[in-house]
């Protein structure tokens, strides 16, 4: 009995050594989610996303012959948080690379301090312009609002449909939707030749905008530039059918919401927006957009159609795949910083990814991609248009 004891626990600790050994070989990355606050619609199908990618990517046989594990933190959205979760995936979870921040709040804290870490951090959402500049360490899986509104115009001009004059509207209490009204648009509006015929601005917790549209109505122009999340662009485009303002709003990937149509109960019609992912483009995107409905529907999530980032966060798992199989990388922990210097320089020279949301590519520290133009026609989403980068 004592033999066989000793060696049942001999054989345990050659077994644990064994998985230790494994679980060391394992390619971490951290995964910033924003699965509760003020993003938690946008945001809370992303990890569907990540999984499915992983998954896939793991059932081929990994990269370099290893898996891929995600060590997930919940920000909720919140810079400090995501501050700490950067931390503690590149001092603690020994992580060659970051998914996410969601938010250019959160971006604005957590770059710095990748850069201080020497790790990669890539967001699938933020969208102010300018974020990435002066970092190294940190890319953007998205287009910057400034990018993805000229190409919303750019296919109105191409199509000759109205865009002679223009007004802005934006909500104050939002960053980047304040950022798209009173730098974005006008900016936009002067490269186009769009005289402006004012702005108005909102509360996103405001359920009243009829002082607003009273005001658009009076300066009837073709188009409005709207700075919003999804619900502000709801609120207003209600009231505008109510107060018989035939306008056309525009907008960018704040706004890209697959269900938006439906939640406008017949409003927005003709309401134009950039963004990055639209299911209906091909075969891969229809196949993506399926069997996301499937995990979602399976979870019991409420939103089963995916939105622009859950397609971005899918793609940053391939990417950083990519660039870990360029680097050669094989989760050595001695080797940690340089393997996170060497995926960090990979995925700087990517190049025409094939990917969900078109090929890819980086620009200082932005992606490059297709932008979709959307238009609501009949109550739903339809594809009006696909600007190639230049």
């Amino acid at each position: 009995m004592k033999k066989s004891l000793l060696l049942g626990a001999g054989l345990l600790a050659a077994l644990v050594a064994a998985g230790t050994a494994r679980a060391e070989e394992d390619l971490v990355l951290g995964y910033m989610m924003a699965k509760s606050g003020p993003y938690v619609s946008l945001a809370n199908t992303n990890e569907v996303a990540v999984d499915m990618a992983v998954e896939e990517i793991n059932a081929k046989g990994g990269i370099n012959g290893r898996k891929i594990k995600v060590v997930k933190f919940d920000t909720a959205g919140d810079p400090k948080q995501a501050t700490t979760a950067v931390r503690s995936f590149a001092q603690d979870a020994g992580a060659l690379a970051i998914i996410g921040p969601f938010s250019s709040s959160e971006v604005r804290t957590t770059f710095p301090v990748g850069e201080r870490e020497g790790i990669s951090q890539m967001s699938m959402a933020s969208s102010a312009p300018g974020l990435t500049k002066g970092f190294t360490y940190g890319f953007r899986n998205t287009t910057d609002e400034g990018k993805v509104i000229d190409q919303v115009l750019a296919s109105l001009k191409d199509k000759k449909l109205p865009m002679a004059t223009g007004a802005a509207a934006y909500a104050t209490d939002d960053v980047v939707s304040k950022s798209i009204g009173t730098g974005v648009v006008p900016k936009m509006f002067e490269k186009y030749s769009i005289p402006s015929k004012g702005a108005v601005d909102f509360q996103l917790a405001a359920f009243d905008l009829s002082p607003q549209v009273a005001q658009l109505k009076q300066m009837a122009p073709d188009v409005v530039g709207l700075g919003s999340p999804p619900e502000g662009a709801i609120t207003l485009a209600k009231e505008l059918k109510r107060q018989g303002v035939s306008t056309r709003l525009i907008g960018g990937t704040t706004i890209a919401d697959p269900e938006l149509p439906k939640r406008m109960d017949g409003a927005g019609e003709t309401l134009t927006i950039g963004t990055t992912f639209f299911p209906e483009v091909n075969d891969k995107t229809r196949a993506f957009a399926a069997e996301f409905a499937k995990r979602t529907k399976a979870a019991g999530l409420n939103r089963t159609d995916p939105n622009q980032m859950d397609a971005s966060v899918y793609d940053i798992v391939y990417l950083y795949a990519e660039a870990m199989t360029r680097a050669g990388t094989t989760g050595d922990k001695a080797k940690l910083a340089a393997e996170r210097a060497a995926v960090r320089d990979q995925v700087a020279k990517l190049k025409d990814v094939p990917a969900l949301e078109g090929a890819i590519s980086f620009a200082d520290g932005d992606a490059v991609k297709p932008v979709y133009i959307l238009e609501v026609k009949g109550g739903k989403w339809t594809l009006l248009d696909t600007r190639m980068p230049n």
